[in-house]
């Protein structure tokens, strides 16, 4: 009977170890739900750095193409200025060709305005409100050309819109 007594104190009794067990499960899956947080964590960590890397190498190059535009931009004048005086070298022509099809190569797409068209604040930028016979809110001339890089505008067009005519008393 001493020996009944013995294994009786050491075995746990069969309450004893359903509760053991169902601890032992609590935790499991405790562990299992915070194993799988982290793993979604990691996933969505991993696709958000992508979305980011994929930026950086889309607009990466912004600092340089603002400096190929107003390169550009000072060939326009060069060029505006030399044809008021007569003809115009054809190779000033290639070399502003060159750079535009370099930029266009590169995602760069000049933003396309013309005097008669409806101001939209989104892509041009007003540096002059006149009078003229156009209706209020539309342009009258463009200024210095606007530039797109991929889908974000890196400079708008800049403008000079109408506010319409003075009424005659």
């Amino acid at each position: 009977m001493d020996n009944e007594n013995k294994n009786n104190q050491q075995e746990p009794a069969g309450g004893e170890l359903e509760k053991k067990l169902a601890d032992c499960e609590a935790k499991r899956d405790e562990y299992l739900a915070g194993w799988q947080r982290a793993k979604a964590d990691f996933i969505n960590y991993k696709k958000d750095e992508i979305r980011r890397l994929e930026e950086i190498a889309k607009y990466g190059s912004e600092d340089l193409m603002l400096g190929l535009v107003a390169v550009l931009n000072s060939f326009d004048l060069g060029l505006r200025a030399m044809e008021k005086q007569g003809s115009v070298e054809k190779g000033v022509y290639m070399i502003k060709s060159q750079l535009e099809d370099l930029l266009r190569q590169r995602g760069m797409e000049r933003i396309s305005v013309k005097p008669g068209d409806k101001f939209d604040p989104s892509v041009a930028e007003a540096i002059a409100e006149l009078e003229s016979d156009r209706p209020e809110g539309t342009i009258i001339e463009e200024i210095e050309s606007g530039w797109r890089l991929h889908d974000k505008i890196l400079r708008p067009v800049r403008v000079k819109v109408s506010k319409g005519s003075t009424p005659k008393s």
